[in-house]
């Protein structure tokens, strides 16, 4: 009698995450969950089942894990998501479920970006300057109030979903837009829109990179947020790292818990 798919969780809301999902779909030696966690109204559809929402913590998601029969859990996030990786591998290790994470890798300096790396949005903030300036954030619309209390300067804020009142400023244009964006692109509407500086977490990945090659061609100097810290977990590049990872150890017949 041939074994049961192996029931996975992908937390997902990133491109390894989709692509992963996708690399699911019609394999019938897994049976995935894609998650997310409900930031945007409108996510992409999914090529696998998908839940929205979250799970309580850590000991919620450990519940889920459990009453669902997960077998294995993807950890795809964002590389800014810290809490909910935390999250994740104490989950694992309440619900003896093996964890992997996609760590894509970070964007290295290259020979003209002029870079100033900052630890979090508060000190990006500050390293705008006392002297006004046209500035383009790029880092969603979660941690934009961060920059509320630089409101001399003027801003342009991309983002899925619409900023509201999160950025009380007197010069504040918005653009929705969901990537992947080109260089050429970037450095079109940079030039339309004046831009004199660009925000940006780095997030890697080719998806969004076209800003940096931008503001690189242009000489514009990017305010570069580092990555938090996560926890220690065994990790892979991207999505198809993850999917030799599943067929070596969370195959039916192959499965090994921590």
């Amino acid at each position: 009698m041939p074994e049961s798919p192996t029931r996975l969780l992908i937390l997902g809301g990133t491109t390894e995450a989709t692509a992963l999902a996708r690399a699911l779909a019609d394999d019938p030696a897994f049976a995935p969950v894609l998650s997310l966690a409900g930031r945007t109204s409108a996510p992409m559809a999914s090529p696998v089942p998908m839940r929205v929402g979250g799970f309580g913590g850590a000991e919620g998601l450990a519940r889920f894990l459990r009453e669902e029969g997960i077998a294995a859990l993807i950890d795809a996030t964002h590389p800014f998501a810290a809490r909910i990786s935390a999250n994740a591998a104490r989950a694992a290790e309440l619900a003896q479920v093996p964890l992997l994470a996609i760590r894509r890798p970070a964007w290295e300096r290259e020979a003209g970006d002029a870079w100033i790396e900052v630890d979090d949005m508060a000190a990006a903030a500050g390293a705008l300057g006392p002297v006004p300036r046209v500035v383009f954030l790029t880092i969603g619309r979660q941690e934009v109030s961060a920059f509320a209390g630089a409101p001399h300067h003027a801003y342009v804020v991309r983002s899925i979903e619409p900023v509201g009142d999160a950025l009380p400023v007197p010069r504040l244009t918005t653009i929705a837009a969901r990537g992947p964006f080109d260089a050429e692109a970037e450095a079109a509407l940079m030039r339309e829109a004046g831009i004199e500086v660009v925000v940006s977490k780095n997030a890697g990945g080719a998806a969004t990179h076209g800003k940096i090659v931008a503001a690189r061609r242009l000489g514009l100097p990017v305010v570069m947020v580092r990555r938090p810290a996560k926890p220690y977990v065994p990790s892979v590049a991207d999505a198809a790292g993850a999917l030799a990872w599943l067929r070596d150890h969370a195959a039916p017949g192959t499965l090994r818990r921590v």
